[in-house]
């Protein structure tokens, strides 16, 4: 900033500083990608923990081996990253419910939905009278008994707060469910429940009283409470105990409706275990008030309910004015159970219809996706950050026999769509040996015959572990790698840094109990030199993994990235740099900017030469950054060109230990 001086004295200016300070980015965030038994469809959602997995994807599931992995992934690796995307099943179709012009439906396809989401429409606290079609909406998922609140929501297109532009919003809307809107709303959905008519609580004392405001009553008074469809319920006697002494008691109708709603629910507790009612103050035109009442009966959450006399003694419904409600709609508008009202029933035509799972587990075009429409691995792209991809279900074994592949899946396809996916987002694929590799010979076959695959950001293991499966009474069960192999990389990483070999003696396998089969040295001797990690087991040690090869590890390929912490340093240094000289474009390409350049890349990597992560013992021995008129000519600068060379001396793993003996004869003393 230029500054007059008109003054004598002293000015300071403050000088922009030339440091961008550079980041390390995070090396062990996991992405994984399958069948799950519940959760949004083809979306990257993150988690942090294995209760994160629980809470969204509905935790472990017997057919579901992406749902292990993570449990895996975070028994070797508790507090870590990860992001998730379901692929449901082949041909699977979310439960849906149709009110009047909107239909709602589940973000998770399959028949978990059914009768386990529930939408409530009320219009409290709202100015109708400035819009109509406006409304409140709820939404409630049973099994985590969570809600979902969005307030004032209109049917008017034109609204910022029309409901689909608020429901279907992908950060702030709903994650249960998405809304549609077919023709031109006449009004707002009827509101769920019933609401009854205008009442006060002085009318209510006086009505249950039977006399005069003087009149001294401890009375029990009561009504029926039943259901007229979709299926009908046996009228339940409710008592409602009310003590007057020419106060009304209670003092607001809050309180009337909470001794409503706890009257109600120590009968069903003890007639219909499971069931509750939930009774609340409905706002009514001209400042009226009245009682609403929305129900929960077992398997049947859209139920209707109805109040009567009881036929003998004090008619409380009628006081409450729930015998002649204003309005008698559903307790709930619920997902999937299958069920349509007819106008005059419901109080407005509502069609619910069933989600179902589909005919089978996800196969690979499933779990491949469609890059245009961010499904199957595809959905990563719409995550942030992620290094390591494991897809358990690229190599499921068989319901029927576990020693044999899925037959709908073939696993070159698809590890060759996530290796180039990978290679795009400067990620590392994990890659599982199939179910049918239970021999060295095969291992050796699949890896050079089979899986055809020889990228750098990806590696490869052998054999398949054996682990306690909860769901099936602890009993041990063979299980893909990766989930394992990612946990074990990300420990490695946090203690150690990403330049140490994930292998080893400090790579133990937490968890596993076994393996499909038990390498020997000689064994081990044969697969290494292909590029194929193996796991070992060793006394004192126990089971660990003792491969940190790429899958362009094999010594015939002779590639300069041929072990694992090389090729993922490398990967670490390209995104740290990426992201953290976005601060360069658009800044004039001369000398100053290029001296910048080389001060904060230099000092991002001489922090990491401080902490021994490159060979050598001096700072040029270890790394260099060029960033000068030789790497970048008049020509670039012409074509908006900046031109930064770096290089660094990587740690190569101590992969062959030898140790030479040399036994001493006595020798003569002089």
């Amino acid at each position: 900033m230029s500054v007059s001086y008109t003054y004598p004295g002293v000015y300071i200016q403050e000088l922009p500083s030339p440091v961008h300070t550079i980041t390390g980015v995070a090396t062990s965030i996991a992405a994984f990608v399958g069948y799950t038994p519940r959760g949004i469809d083809n979306r990257a959602q993150v988690i942090f923990s294995f209760a994160d997995f629980e809470r969204l994807y509905g935790g472990l599931g017997l057919n579901s081996e992406v749902s292990y992995a993570v449990q895996q992934f975070y028994q070797n690796a508790p507090g870590a990253q990860a992001y998730v995307v379901r692929v449901p099943m082949v041909g699977a179709t979310a439960a849906k419910a149709t009110v009047d012009d909107m239909t709602f439906s589940a973000l998770s396809s399959g028949s978990w939905a059914n009768g386990q989401l529930l939408i409530d429409v009320d219009v409290q606290n709202l100015d109708l009278a400035a819009d109509s079609l406006a409304f409140n909406l709820t939404i409630t998922d049973i099994p985590d008994n969570t809600t979902e609140s969005f307030p004032n929501v209109t049917l008017d297109a034109n609204a910022m707060n029309y409901v689909t532009n608020v429901i279907n919003d992908p950060d702030n809307g709903s994650q249960l469910v998405n809304v549609s809107v077919a023709g031109t709303p006449a009004g707002a959905p009827a509101v769920t429940g019933i609401v009854g008519e205008a009442i006060t609580t002085t009318a209510v004392n006086t009505a249950v009283g039977g006399g005069s405001a003087a009149t001294t009553a401890t009375q029990d008074f009561s009504f029926q409470l039943s259901t007229s469809s979709p299926a009908a319920v046996a009228p339940l006697p409710v008592t409602v105990k009310v003590i007057g002494n020419g106060t009304p008691i209670p003092q607001s109708m809050a309180g009337l409706a909470a001794q409503l709603q706890q009257a109600i629910n120590a009968v069903l507790a003890v007639q219909m275990p499971g069931a509750s009612v939930q009774c609340s103050v409905s706002q009514l035109g001209g400042g009226d008030q009245a009682i609403r009442v929305n129900a929960l009966l077992p398997q049947q959450p859209d139920a209707v309910l109805s109040f009567a006399a009881p036929g003998a003694g004090g008619d409380a419904s009628a006081a409450l004015g729930l015998s002649a409600p204003t309005t008698a709609n559903v307790a709930h508008y619920a997902l999937g159970t299958g069920h349509t009202y007819a106008p005059g029933i419901a109080g407005g035509e509502t069609a619910s219809v069933a989600g179902a799972n589909g005919t089978g587990l996800p196969q690979s075009a499933g779990l491949i996706g469609d890059p245009a429409q961010f499904t199957g691995i595809y959905a990563l792209q719409k995550a942030g950050l992620f290094n390591l991809l494991s897809i358990p279900d690229a190599t499921r074994a068989m319901a029927s026999n576990p020693a044999s592949l899925d037959t709908g899946l073939n696993p070159s396809a698809i590890y060759s769509a996530a290796i180039a996916l990978c290679d795009q987002c400067r990620a590392f694929l994990l890659v599982d040996s199939p179910p049918d590799v239970t021999t060295v010979a095969g291992a050796i076959d699949w890896k050079s015959n089979v899986l055809g695959i020889t990228d750098s950001n990806g590696a490869a293991f052998f054999p398949r572990l054996r682990l306690p499966d909860p769901l099936n009474s602890y009993n041990l069960r063979t299980f893909a790698p990766s989930g394992v192999v990612a946990g074990v990389y990300a420990t490695i990483d946090a203690n150690r840094g990403v330049w140490k070999a994930p292998a080893g003696t400090e790579a133990t396998l937490k968890g596993v109990q076994g393996m499909t089969y038990q390498l020997s040295d000689s064994e081990n001797g044969l697969l290494n030199p292909l590029g194929l990690n193996c796991f070992r087991t060793f006394p004192g040690y126990g089971r660990v993994l003792w491969g940190s090869r790429t899958l362009a590890g094999a010594d015939a390929l002779a590639s300069q990235w041929k072990y694992v912490p090389v090729r993922r340093m490398a990967l670490f240094l390209e995104e740290s740099l990426y992201r953290g000289t976005q601060w360069v474009v658009f800044e004039p390409n001369d000398e100053l900017l290029w001296a910048a350049i080389r001060l904060n890349v230099a000092s991002f990597m001489q922090t990491y030469f401080l902490k021994d992560a490159f060979q050598g013992k001096t700072p040029d021995q270890s790394y260099f950054v060029k960033c000068d008129s030789e790497t970048t000519t008049q020509t670039d600068i012409d074509n908006g060109i900046v031109n930064i060379l770096v290089g660094f001396a990587p740690l190569q793993p101590a992969e062959f230990v030898v140790i030479q003996i040399e036994q001493l004869t006595g020798q003569a003393q002089s």
